[in-house]
């Protein structure tokens, strides 16, 4: 079986982790677009499996409930022209910025164009539910908000094809019936920001949960109120303020993330988090030591909570490609078991958009830094993935990678989607109206 022929092998029986069919029938394979059947060769250029290999792993993804620890869904392409014309009106350029993102995250529910590239890339990956990004890197609660609004229209638009999941248990809906859906995370948690008491600081923890969102970044890279993040050499670990944060956040039903955390940092909050808590899309820093990995004593900790880390799909954290991302999900597997690994891609799929839309709208300028992504010097140099083995429509290949590692099919499910599923269940256990006990 030559490249081309697994390709066309991949596409077929790749269809459905929680996908529907295609009009055509059950059996119908997807058509992928250039760009996805260009990763998915790279990937299977990578792997090299046999057709047994192929067969049996992609079966298996079809299979089972996958669910993407921390990533996005499909992006559409941006209207240039919209910007332009944005531009040429004198918009500033947090208005411009605030316009590309919009248009990215919401364009495939107006657009017939984007929305099949949106749902082609649904099939393609075989994903049944995105713990989707649906909060902005901060804690200013308006600033929250206007992710979280993008992708309560987008499930209202496009409910028919993908829809806002509230409980695990509509997640599992959702996969019998052959649909997707997201579960909403908010990256930062919201504070008031007026200090006055720490109830009053943390009062919108609860707001947000009820409006969706069911797991938070304590820190995003930087340091701020509840902690360190990564980025921040001196690692100073959990405040006070953080404490009472996860206390809340347990108390309320939203799982604590310490993905973007330092290594203290993480580790104090493991040590605090009375339920399951998560570094939600990482690496093993014993694997390649990366400031976004984290050390086998902080993956312990959060194993400790019956959390998980998931093993993130960023070339410069892994040091690779596909091959790396193996490597990591093997040794994370082999040293703390499979129980609390998971796969937290941090990756979307974007669509091309039409020729020439990459042109600039107008004379190149300097931009300052934001304050969450000012990262060290070299955090995001390093390796790179050549041919996009990476791609968020090659999780298909993910499963096909952990079969030729030998990886059982009972740990491959938790790994794809299980130990999501689980601790979402753990951190609503209790939860008036939404636990699982009580439905």
């Amino acid at each position: 079986m030559d490249r081309r022929d697994f390709v066309a092998a991949s596409a077929g029986l790749a269809l459905v982790g929680g996908a529907a069919p295609p009009a055509g029938g059950a059996d119908e394979p997807v058509k992928l677009t250039p760009a996805m059947e260009q990763a998915r060769g790279a990937g299977l250029k990578a792997l090299k499996p046999t057709a047994r290999e192929l067969e049996r792993g992609l079966k298996l993804h079809a299979e089972s409930l996958v669910f993407d620890a921390y990533g996005f869904a499909p992006r559409a392409a941006l209207d240039h022209e919209a910007l332009r014309q944005a531009l040429d009106a004198g918009a500033s350029d947090p208005e411009l910025q605030e316009l590309r993102e919009e248009m990215g995250m919401v364009r495939c529910a107006a657009d017939p164009a984007e929305r099949a590239e949106f749902e082609t890339a649904w099939r393609a990956a075989g994903v049944t539910c995105i713990f989707q990004n649906a909060g902005e890197e901060g804690q200013d609660p308006l600033r929250l908000l206007a992710r979280l609004a993008r992708f309560t229209y987008v499930t209202d638009a496009l409910r028919t094809f993908v829809s806002r999941a509230a409980t695990p248990d509509d997640i599992e809906a959702a996969k019998k019936a052959g649909k997707r859906c997201l579960y909403l995370t908010g990256n930062g948690v919201p504070l008031n920001q007026r200090w006055a008491t720490t109830e009053d600081e943390l009062k919108h923890i609860r707001v947000f949960f009820q409006l969706g969102i069911r797991m938070m970044h304590l820190t995003y890279n930087r340091r701020n109120m509840l902690g360190d993040g990564c980025g921040e050499a001196a690692d100073g670990g959990v405040s006070d303020l953080g404490r009472a944060a996860i206390a809340e956040m347990n108390r309320v039903g939203v799982i604590v993330d310490v993905a973007h955390s330092g290594w203290r940092t993480s580790l104090e909050a493991a040590k605090a988090s009375a339920r399951p808590m998560v570094a939600s899309h990482t690496a093993a820093a014993a694997v390649h030591r990366h400031i976004r990995g984290k050390p086998d004593e902080v993956v312990k900790a959060i194993a400790d909570t019956g959390g998980y880390v998931g093993v993130c799909c960023i070339p410069s954290f892994l040091n690779g490609g596909l091959t790396a991302f193996l490597d990591h999900i093997d040794y994370l597997v082999k040293k703390f078991g499979a129980e609390c690994v998971a796969i937290g891609t941090d990756v979307a799929h974007s669509a091309p958009g039409k020729p020439g839309d990459g042109k600039p709208l107008g004379p190149a300028r300097k931009h300052r830094t934001r304050f969450e992504a000012l990262w060290p010097k070299g955090a995001l140099d390093g390796a790179t993935d050549p041919g996009r083995t990476l791609a968020w429509t090659n999780w298909p290949l993910f499963t096909v990678g952990m079969v030729q590692r030998g990886h059982s099919d009972d740990d491959i499910r938790k790994i794809l989607g299980g130990n999501v599923l689980r601790v979402a269940r753990a951190a609503l256990k209790g939860i008036p109206g939404l636990s699982p006990a009580a439905q």
